[in-house]
């Protein structure tokens, strides 16, 4: 399971490393959204909810989708800029189509099939498609699709308005914080890269992302395998203080391929029982069964929506899901006519740290 991007005959000036005020406010987003997978920020997610206005707490909840399993495209900048108006401004630029395309994938899940070839602005079998999807992801999502796809301008300027509001509430105060950090780890990388090569670069962000024996593609290991390719506008690796421990991968076609990378280390996990251990082992020894959670670590989904993802059968998902909830790493729960799924971070992070982090790359 990776992501391929191929790099062949790039100029090695096109090999970016640089930081994001954008980008980061989007991994707060995350974090204030699935605090569950971010322990170490669980203390500022709460303060930060407390002090919202309940206005701004409202709008950042009904859109949350475009950054909570997975991010908008458009949220992890391909040539970051220093400020964050200056991003929100290239975010503006982008044309109505690309916008709800993108918006799209994370209101109503990871896998971008739903709208092969087809925009849902235009295109009457294809909006009904992303509507249904969004209503079996939820009311929320389907609320937020609708909007967008009857008003794509208000909503645009709806989601511009509360990133805005957020650098007042919490991301100037946080990002004063980080970007010290941001900036040390940069001067790392680049200096790495410039002496010693992409391969040694690449090594110091994680031993998830490498460079291919033959120099022509990196590799980073993700949840689906994927390839994009980096000719042209390069490839740019976005540091991250608040993202940790996810790599975010930008490659959809037409998209300048992003890697947001964490900055700091996991954090080592608390020891459990043997015997828990070897049951929870005992279930993710089938690599369908790790798929599967690495997928519900991105958020709840029904049987039907992970056979889709993965082109299985229901019962046959059925029958590991059964397996994952004995060894207690799973939860279900009824919301409406559909069933869903959950992963129990808090038990997954029990087995280990390595573990959690392959799980939510």
């Amino acid at each position: 399971m990776t992501l391929r991007i191929d790099i062949s005959g790039l100029p090695s000036e096109r090999v970016r490393f640089a930081a994001s005020p954008l980008a980061e406010l989007t991994a707060m987003l995350h974090v204030l959204a699935e605090p569950g997978h971010h322990p170490q920020f669980a203390g500022w997610a709460a303060d930060v909810w407390a002090g919202l206005r309940p206005e701004l707490a409202e709008r950042l909840r009904e859109a949350e989708f475009l950054w909570r399993s997975s991010q908008a495209d458009f949220l992890i900048p391909g040539r970051p800029r220093s400020t964050l108006a200056e991003e929100l401004d290239d975010v503006d630029r982008i044309d109505d189509e690309t916008y709800v395309t993108a918006a799209l994938v994370t209101t109503c899940g990871s896998n971008r099939v739903h709208f092969p070839g087809r925009s849902p602005l235009t295109d009457a079998t294809a909006r009904e498609r992303a509507l249904d999807v969004a209503q079996a992801r939820g009311a929320l999502q389907e609320a937020f699709a609708e909007r967008l796809l009857a008003d794509p301008a208000s909503v645009r300027a709806r989601v511009r308005r509360t990133l805005e509001e957020c650098a007042d509430a919490f991301f100037d105060a946080a990002w004063s914080d980080v970007a010290v950090q941001l900036a040390t780890d940069l001067r790392l990388k680049n200096e790495l890269l410039r002496r010693q090569g992409l391969g040694v670069a690449l090594a110091s962000i994680s031993g998830a992302v490498t460079l291919a024996p033959d120099g022509d593609c990196i590799i980073v290991d993700k949840v689906q395998d994927k390839a994009t390719a980096a000719h042209g506008a390069g490839v740019t690796f976005i540091p991250s203080v608040f993202g940790r421990p996810h790599l975010v991968a930008v490659h959809a076609p037409g998209w300048h391929p992003v890697v947001q990378y964490p900055v700091a280390e996991p954090i080592p996990a608390e020891p459990v029982s043997l015997e828990t251990v070897t049951l929870r082992l005992e279930a993710l020894a089938h690599p369908v069964r790790l798929r599967l959670l690495r997928t519900l670590a991105r958020g709840p989904h029904s049987t039907a929506e992970l056979a889709h993802f993965w082109e299985l059968s229901p019962p046959e998902v059925s029958r590991h899901l059964a397996v994952l909830r004995r060894a207690g790493l799973l939860t279900a729960r009824r919301q409406g006519r559909y069933v869903r799924y959950t992963l129990n971070l808090s038990d997954v992070t029990s087995l280990g740290a390595d573990l959690l982090a392959a799980v939510l790359r």
